[in-house]
C-alpha cells in the first residue's frame, strides 16, 4: 500500500451538526491511508458544531465556516478547494465503517484505472449505530442500468477530481436531486468508467434531507424526476419508479 501516491480529498459539509460532527471527523482521522486530505466546510452553524471541529483544526486540511446556500452549495465550495486526485464526499451524520476504507478505494483506484468507485452502505439508528436497518449492497453497472433505476450509493461515490472540473460541480437547482442529478450527468449522460468496490464503506444515520415529511419525499420525488429528464433518461417515470422499488431489498 505504501507503493500507491493517490492523494485523496474527503469533503464534509455542515450546518448545525453538534451532535455527530464529531464521530464523522474521527472515522476520518482514524484512516490508515497516509495521503488524504480533509475538508470541513461549516454553514456558519449556530450551535456548538464550529466549536467541535476547531477542536481538530491542526489535523483538518481546511477548516472553513461561512454562510452557504445549502449543501450543495457547499460541497461546490469544498471541491473547488481540493487538491486530492481523488473526490469523496463524508455527510457529517456519517462515518466511514473502519479504518481501511480509504487504503481500498486508493487500492481499487491503482489497480483498475478508472474514473470512480462506489461500495456498500449501512443505513443505522441515529443513537445506536450498531443497530442496522437497511442495507445498501451494491454490484457492478452499467450506465444504461441508471436508466433502469439503478445507482450507487453517493456517500460512498468516489470520483477524480478532473471531472468535476471537466463535467461541472453540483446544481443547486435540483434540490435534493442535485446529488442524483450530478450521477447521472458523470455515469449516464458522459459514461464515465466506474467500478464497484465490494465492501462496507459507510455507516449512514438513517434521516437525512430527502427522507422526511411527506411534502419532502414529494419534493424529492419531483426533484428526481427532473434530474432523469435533464439527462435524457428514456422513460424517467419508469426510472423513478423502479429506482423506488429497488429499496425494497435494502430491508432484508
Amino acid at each position: 500500500m505504501n507503493s500507491i501516491s493517490l492523494k485523496i480529498t474527503i469533503i464534509t459539509v455542515v450546518y448545525n451538526g453538534e451532535q455527530h460532527i464529531a464521530d464523522c471527523i474521527e472515522s476520518v482521522l482514524a484512516q490508515s491511508y497516509p495521503d488524504i486530505e480533509y475538508i470541513l466546510i461549516d454553514g456558519n452553524s449556530t450551535d456548538g458544531t464550529y466549536h467541535i471541529a476547531q477542536q481538530y483544526k491542526d489535523q483538518l486540511s481546511i477548516l472553513l465556516s461561512e454562510p452557504d446556500q445549502g449543501m450543495y452549495d457547499a460541497l461546490n465550495k469544498g471541491i473547488a478547494l481540493a487538491t486530492g486526485e481523488v473526490i469523496g464526499i463524508l455527510n457529517a451524520d456519517d462515518m466511514l465503517a473502519n479504518n481501511t476504507v480509504i487504503a481500498e478505494v486508493a487500492k481499487k483506484f491503482e489497480e483498475a484505472k478508472v474514473d470512480a468507485l462506489y461500495g456498500d452502505l449501512n443505513y443505522v439508528a441515529p443513537d445506536n449505530i450498531s443497530r442496522i436497518l437497511r442495507k445498501w449492497r451494491s454490484s457492478k453497472a452499467k450506465p444504461a442500468d441508471l436508466a433502469l433505476g439503478w445507482m450507487p450509493a453517493h456517500p460512498t461515490l468516489y470520483i477524480r477530481s478532473e471531472l468535476f472540473k471537466r463535467l461541472g460541480g453540483y446544481q443547486l437547482n435540483y434540490g435534493s436531486a442535485a446529488d442524483y442529478e450530478l450521477m447521472l450527468r458523470f455515469l449516464y449522460k458522459h459514461r464515465i468508467s466506474s467500478v464497484h468496490l465490494p465492501m462496507l464503506m459507510v455507516n449512514m444515520r438513517n434521516g437525512g434531507m430527502s427522507n422526511q415529511s411527506l411534502k419532502h419525499r414529494y419534493a424529492a420525488m419531483q426533484n428526481d424526476y427532473a434530474a432523469l429528464r435533464h439527462n435524457q433518461i428514456p422513460l424517467p417515470l419508469l426510472a423513478l419508479l423502479l429506482k423506488k422499488l429497488r429499496k425494497i431489498r435494502q430491508f432484508f
